[in-house]
């Protein structure tokens, strides 16, 4: 019943460095292969944020809502996203891992038995973009019941109010999306992102990861000054559209670029 996350972010402040989040959506392009890309990227990772594939992922941009059309079409089911996570943990069993995707999936199978079969599985943390704050209530016992952290967003659109409530409910890390937009669009300013950090640090002691446009190991270095962690999914989603026909150039791909970004988390001095 050990929940990973607060490990992996005091081995990373004792690095001076900040936590790599890596994001795919399971079952993409099909379960086998997604496997093998989820293995490929936890080996460059501290987080890894497995995907829940879903019919209408309104959060998302066009990248992550073509991989879980891909995922589905090729038959992908809440149990391979189980299988996968429970995969990982077995290969790096110091990782954190986490679920995130839309409430109905949880929801139509039942919060308690989702988070049961979460924690056998090895997941640490589950993210459900579409249930504010005020909602929460409804996995909060669930989720606490298996020591799955409970994880929260917050945006630039987030006013002081909404900031206390979420940070009184989150537990592993703050999830902060850089933009008021849907994943993969252009990445919010450097100086306003750290100006609503800030903000945020006075209300809670949890770790804070930036996501949502983050593409290039520039943009993530920029973040990794002052955030506790940094979050790339559509760019790591990417590298499996360029190379759709081919395998071994996806797994080669993504492994390559997963490097670049762990590379810049390193701060200086």
């Amino acid at each position: 019943m050990s929940n990973h996350l607060p490990e992996v972010f005091q081995r990373c402040e004792r690095e001076n460095r900040a936590a790599l989040v890596g994001y795919l959506t399971a079952g993409d392009p099909n379960v086998q292969t997604s496997e093998r890309l989820m293995l490929t990227l936890a080996e460059q990772v501290d987080i890894l944020e497995i995907g829940m594939p879903f019919s209408d992922p309104a959060a998302d941009g066009p990248t992550i809502q073509a991989a879980s059309e891909r995922a589905l079409t090729a038959g992908a089911h809440i149990d391979d996203v189980f299988a996968i996570a429970k995969r990982v943990r077995q290969a790096k069993p110091e990782i954190g891992i986490v679920l995130m995707g839309y409430a109905n999936v949880p929801y139509t199978m039942g919060f308690e038995l989702f988070a049961s079969k979460a924690k056998q599985s090895g997941v640490d943390g589950v993210l459900l973009v579409d249930i504010p704050a005020e909602e929460s209530g409804i996995c909060a016992e669930a989720f606490k019941s298996q020591n799955l952290s409970q994880i929260m967003l917050l945006a630039p659109t987030s006013t002081e109010e909404r900031i206390k409530l979420a940070v009184n409910i989150a537990e592993g890390f703050i999830y902060y999306v850089s933009l008021a937009g849907i994943t993969g669009a252009e990445m919010g300013e450097v100086a306003k992102i750290k100006e609503k950090l800030s903000l945020i640090r006075q209300y809670t002691k949890l770790p804070i990861c930036v996501g949502f446009g983050v593409k290039t190991p520039k943009q993530a270095e920029s973040i990794a000054l002052f955030a506790d962690g940094v979050v790339v999914g559509s760019h790591f989603v990417s590298q499996i559209t360029s190379n759709i026909d081919d395998r071994d150039a996806m797994l080669s791909s993504l492994s390559s670029t997963a490097s670049a970004m762990a590379e810049v988390m390193k701060r200086q001095g």
